[in-house]
């Protein structure tokens, strides 16, 4: 080593020796750091999302959750092709009483059955919303088969059942009728029977609970 050299190696020692310092400084920090939470994947609305829809890849997006976060019932897989039992919200995660499926029944108390029903009027069927009460009246047939005696004769409405929860909207066109609109409700056996055992149109009126 020739003089010149040794005098390099001397005036460098000491910035060397703080950029040594520094990485391993640099290096202790990165080990203390701790360790990111833990998390757990789901799914959620990547946009606001109407009751009825059909589920598409595009609707839902990965979302991160502190494992005490996660809803009961919170979708992990794929869910494409699912039908919506109410609307969501962007970023709101997806569970199973979220979809058309037995979940719909979770927290209506047990021997609750799902009851589709077909009201006649679907304009005030589009009225409702998953967790809306309703009561189902039907209107005897009239005695005459005169159509312009109908409303003379028709009998006067009856409640069949009253109070029951709707639990889904399907949308329209998919259940391959074309009159009126299916609403499925929470019922026990007995008002399901009810409202098979009706052969007339049905209507409703909101109540409250």
């Amino acid at each position: 080593m020739n003089v010149r050299s040794g005098r390099l190696l001397r005036r460098l020692r000491r910035p060397l020796a703080a950029l040594l310092a520094a990485t391993a400084a640099g290096l202790a920090l990165l080990a203390l750091r701790p360790a990111p939470p833990p998390s757990v994947r789901v799914l959620a609305a990547s946009r606001d999302l109407p009751a009825g829809r059909t589920l598409t890849p595009s609707d839902l997006r990965p979302l991160r959750l502190p494992p005490g976060s996660v809803p009961a019932g919170a979708l992990r897989s794929p869910a494409a092709g699912r039908v919506l039992a109410g609307p969501m919200r962007r970023g709101e995660p997806l569970t199973d009483a979220r979809v058309v499926g037995a979940a719909l029944l979770r927290g209506y108390g047990p021997g609750m059955v799902a009851t589709p029903v077909r009201m006649a009027d679907a304009g005030a069927a589009r009225l409702l919303r998953p967790g809306d009460h309703i009561d189902v009246l039907t209107t005897p047939a009239p005695s005459s088969p005169d159509p312009l005696e109908t409303t003379r004769h028709q009998g006067p409405a009856r409640i069949v059942v009253s109070s029951v929860p709707v639990v889904a909207i399907p949308p329209p066109g998919n259940d391959g009728a074309q009159d009126g609109a299916l609403v499925v409700l929470a019922t026990d056996r007995a008002q399901a029977a009810a409202l098979a055992g009706t052969g007339a149109p049905l209507s409703l009126t909101i109540t409250g609970r």
